[in-house]
């Protein structure tokens, strides 16, 4: 079968071919990009392009080929380019590592790996063995042989810059790395080919545009029906937009039948799975899986019902649910309505580029006469969309910082503690510490019922005109409030009890222990009447702070409380040094700072709920993003600086003795100075800064022990005190907001 090329496709494979030809003509290893949109074809292209090098050398030149991508995309891939080969009667083979004849890669044959599989330690594809049937003794038979290596990195944005995967292409040591993906890292590339977006939506292959919640900003809140949640308004819009597509397709005499994905949100302790509510809600509507309309495509086993030919554009199924896990690879071009629920933990999320890249493509690879055909549709609860890479947990942490290079050992000692059981979840003696901190913060005399309603917020008519191309927020004519139900509320109250439950585990007694004690402060444990009351009030903008101080300083009394006699506190075996490498998770956000130790350096977000807040809060603290912001313009004296951790040896931690007890104090920042001196600074504000004696005093003992061994250690807690920053080392420590004499002011400048 003779495959028509779109004009650009025909263009990039020929770029290809002619700068790839000149890289293997150069020394050395070298490295080429490979940039096209979603759902352009970069798999078809690169197949092709494969076939020309090796029909086009006449200078002997022999080659492999190691094809790595992520989650299951390599079985796309292998099968997409076997089809492709054996239509056009080409000699390409395409194998997994078990086809492998004699342990070594053939000449024009195409190996797939998964990045997972390769990734992980003692796997049986790169350990040592008695068969040595390894990928690295492979890769050296292969070259014995005389072929050069060509390495393909599928989606390579994911992978091809982490630490683990860095290491393993240098024991690859190919000549030629092809790295191919829609919006890849630039670095270190020898040449790049790149397919322009404009080209790819002339030639009609992809959508024109992707809109979201198209007409919102002229719906009419129906106060008979006020209890219709945000969730459901956008699901109804969702299904009747397909309906309406569907008959605009049928107008156009296309046997296109449109598919609506439903993507859930994630499973959490402590809060409603989605998928029960979801599947209630259709049902109203006649989508069940029983006839046929609805498929299921989740990861358990029992949860992958009606896929069968789902990609055809003629098949019946017209809903899928699905979750994350599809958003790489999976190919149905029917696909052209996205519904997105809020993620509980958050109001604004950073939606998946290669999410929205499953409705960018053209069922028929053309455009319709009907403009409502070429576009994309999502329907979402979410108050705003930050569009970015998708970089899936499967298979490599989120985000990952680097120790900068000029790093020199500090050789710090440092303290861990042994974990028990109490230390890790909320028991009942919670409950009265909550009470206890409550009346510490004279909760009652600052908490108010009285609030405005707390509302959903929803995008009116988004726009997202390239849906690879990162983007703080969309463009949109305006918002949609909606009063929050009760189980919205629930939800959200849920939600907040979880995400102020660190350090302890998320699990779900101690979640319970938190919204219990809340309740039981207002008197209403028992008075299930009161609770959504309750709840809303603790969401309302003016009561939520004191709410969280009132959580934090009932931990900080538990955690002093609770295993007595029992806490053992260990010095590392080995000094402490800032960690060469740190993964942070998907709560987490790029900044910009030019005197971390860590780059990127990653905030966590400490408010995912910021919304009802007016705005996104970073870090655990007021004060800890002005402090980094304060040390990034100290010119003269700091070579950089450290965001400390809160637990495990990865950390540093001070000794500091509660009661009977020791504990490691896990001190916010660590900082170079150009004399060789280091910093250790904890902030605090408010009543912590009043209730840190303990560790104050334990930090201050530190840092005088430590010096008479001979190093150049100085700090304390520092506060912000107008527009200056001051900081306590003295013996004893004292907090009083109207008498600082004793605070140094901080002077790094």
């Amino acid at each position: 079968m003779i495959f028509e090329f779109k004009n650009y496709q025909e263009n990039a494979v020929v770029k290809l071919k002619r700068e790839i030809n000149e890289l293997l003509d150069a020394d050395g290893n070298k490295v080429c990009i490979f940039k096209a949109p979603t759902g352009s074809g970069k798999t078809l292209m690169m197949a092709e392009f494969l076939k020309r090098l090796i029909d086009s050398r006449i200078d002997g030149k022999k080659f492999s080929f190691v094809w790595i991508a992520v989650n299951k995309l390599h079985d796309q891939s292998r099968n997409n380019l076997r089809k492709y080969y054996d239509q056009n009667g080409v000699g390409i083979k395409c194998s997994y590592f078990e086809d492998l004849d004699d342990r070594r890669i053939s000449e024009n044959e195409i190996l797939f790996l998964n990045w997972a599989s390769i990734n992980k330690k003692d796997n049986l594809y790169v350990r040592a063995n008695e068969r040595d049937n390894n990928l690295t003794s492979i890769i050296t038979r292969t070259k014995d042989e005389g072929r050069m290596i060509f390495l393909i990195i599928d989606e390579s944005h994911h992978t091809a810059n982490s630490e683990k995967s860095k290491e393993l292409i240098q024991d690859i040591g190919p000549k030629i790395t092809i790295e191919v993906s829609a919006t890849p890292q630039l670095n270190n590339a020898n040449r790049i080919v790149e397919v322009e977006l404009k080209d790819v939506k002339d030639e009609e292959m992809i959508k024109k545009e992707i809109i979201i919640n198209p007409g919102f900003e002229h719906y009419i809140i129906d106060k008979k029906k006020s209890d219709k949640s945000a969730d459901e308004l956008v699901l109804e819009s969702g299904l009747k937009k397909r309906l309406e597509l569907q008959k605009k397709l049928e107008a156009e005499k296309s046997g296109v039948n449109p598919l609506l994905l439903i993507q859930l949100p994630d499973a959490m302790s402590g809060v409603s799975d989605k998928k029960d509510e979801i599947i209630f809600l259709l049902k109203k509507f006649g989508y069940t899986t029983e006839n046929g309309r609805l498929a299921i495509y989740l990861s358990d086993k029992d949860n992958k019902i009606n896929l069968a030919n789902i990609e055809k554009n003629e098949n019946d199924v017209d809903v899928m649910i699905f979750k994350q896990a599809i958003a790489l690879g999976w190919d149905c071009p029917r696909a052209t309505i996205l519904v997105l629920f809020r993620q509980w933990r958050e109001e604004n999320i950073t939606f998946s580029i290669q999410t929205l890249g499953r409705i960018m493509r053209m069922p028929e690879q053309k455009h319709y006469n009907d403009q409502g055909l070429n576009v994309g549709y999502v329907f979402t609860s979410l108050q705003d969309i930050n569009v970015a890479e998708d970089l899936s947990r499967d298979y490599i942490t989120t985000f990952t910082g680097y120790r900068i290079k000029k790093y020199k050992d500090i050789d710090l000692s440092s303290y861990h503690s042994k974990r028990f059981r109490e230390e890790t979840r909320l028991s009942s003696d919670f409950t009265p510490l909550f009470i206890e901190a409550g009346r510490k913060l004279k909760l009652k005399e600052k908490f108010s019922f009285k609030h405005s309603i707390l509302k959903t917020s929803l995008i009116a008519s988004g726009r997202i005109v390239d849906a690879d191309k990162e983007t703080k927020s969309i463009d949109k004519k305006g918002t949609l409030d909606i009063p929050k139900n009760e189980v919205e509320l629930q939800n959200a109250f849920d939600m907040f009890a979880r995400n102020n439950l660190a350090p302890f585990a998320p699990e779900q007694r101690s979640i319970g222990r938190i919204k219990a004690s809340i309740y039981s402060f207002f008197e209403a444990t028992r008075n299930e009447d009161e609770w959504p009351k309750i709840q809303a009030a603790v969401l309302a903008e003016q009561n939520r702070q004191v709410m969280i101080d009132t959580i934090n300083l009932a931990k900080e009394m538990y955690q002093n409380e609770v295993g007595k006699g029992k806490n053992e506190l260990l010095k590392n075996e080995e000094p402490w040094n800032v960690p060469r490498v740190i993964n942070f998770g998907k709560d987490h956000t790029k900044k910009e700072y030019k005197k971390s130790v860590i780059e990127p350096y990653f905030a966590r977000m400490r408010n995912p709920q910021g919304a009802l807040l007016g705005g996104e809060y970073e870090e655990d603290s007021a004060n800890e993003e002005p402090f980094m912001n304060f040390l990034d313009r100290q010119q003269n004296k700091v070579v950089w600086w450290f965001k400390n951790g809160r637990s495990d040896r990865t950390f540093f931690a001070v000794p500091y003795e509660e009661g009977r007890s020791q504990h490691p104090f896990y001190v916010d920042f660590i900082v170079m100075m150009k004399d060789g001196s280091i910093g250790l600074f904890d902030t605090k504000s408010g009543i912590f800064a009043k209730d840190a004696k303990s560790r104050a005093e334990g930090l201050t003992r530190y840092i005088a022990e430590q010096n008479k061994k001979g190093k150049k250690l100085f700090g304390g807690i520092v506060i912000k005190d107008k527009n200056s920053w001051r900081y306590h080392d003295e013996i004893k420590y004292q907090y009083n907001p109207e008498d600082l004499k004793e605070w140094k002011f901080l002077d790094l400048n």
